[in-house]
């Protein structure tokens, strides 16, 4: 039995759609106090409404530290605490290395990877007066086992994203403070849905469960890491990918689903 989470506190980033949009609602469904992160007021606002319980938006730059730091305020006079902050935007507009300019670069970074840094810093008083908190990162798998043509910077974002979390755990770890990252592969959104793309197509010839993760399984993974239960995992990756990353080749799920009769 998982201990209720019923009037605890999480900031979502990203929340207006998406993997963040479905941490959001599961984290209200939870019974959660939850303010849902966005570049716009009328978005973030919006969501909130949609998903209900007691939620409310508020429009925060997260590449900017003064909208980080208006975030956490903003969470502390509506709610009074911040026990869960759950760094969720990010981009990841493709181009490859030899058209890539340093912008392009600089803005994936600066959305994937500062973001993460200052939206964690921003919520880092409140969690340690409180001497408890969970930190949840939304990674990928690119970051980790796999990469893709297009993809490089997003790559070196989403890594960098790691090696923050583990430096992160190790620090924080005195005040209560745990700090973990869920990591999907390629997910069902309203951005992505499946089969709709050659991209797509070929991920879920990868996948030994023969189906893409959907937003709702990535929200489960946060849902976890944000829970009581969660409080001896920190530095720690949760892959929620349906294998997508395991497979040498297509073959090997072939092979594993003709042995099966679901070929």
């Amino acid at each position: 039995m998982f201990a209720s989470m019923q009037g605890r506190t999480a900031i979502v980033t990203g929340a207006s759609r998406g993997i963040g949009r479905g941490i959001a609602a599961r984290f209200a469904a939870a019974g959660m106090q939850v303010l849902v992160v966005a570049r716009r007021l009328e978005d973030a606002q919006r969501t909130a409404k949609e998903i209900g319980g007691a939620t409310s938006g508020f429009a925060a730059d997260i590449t900017d530290p003064e909208d980080t730091r208006g975030m956490a305020t903003a969470a502390l006079a509506r709610y009074g605490a911040i026990d869960v902050l759950c760094a969720n935007a990010g981009i990841f507009p493709r181009a490859r290395i030899d058209e890539m300019t340093a912008d392009d670069f600089d803005v994936m970074t600066s959305v994937n990877l500062k973001g993460t840094f200052l939206s964690v810093q921003a919520c880092l008083d409140a969690m340690k007066a409180q001497r408890d908190g969970r930190i949840v990162i939304v990674g990928s798998i690119t970051g980790t086992t796999g990469g893709y043509p297009g993809y490089a910077h997003y790559a070196a974002s989403k890594a960098g994203q790691l090696g923050f979390m583990r430096c992160a755990a190790i620090e924080l770890a005195p005040w209560g403070i745990t700090v973990n990252a869920v990591l999907p592969g390629n997910v069902r959104t309203d951005e992505q849905p499946a089969h709709k793309t050659d991209y797509q197509r070929k991920k879920l010839v990868m996948s030994p469960l023969g189906r893409l993760a959907a937003v709702e399984d990535i929200a489960n993974g946060a849902m976890f890491l944000a829970s009581r239960e969660a409080s001896a995992i920190t530095g720690q990756t949760l892959i929620v990918d349906g294998g997508q990353s395991l497979p040498e080749s297509p073959s090997a799920v072939e092979e594993s689903m003709a042995a099966a009769g679901r070929d």
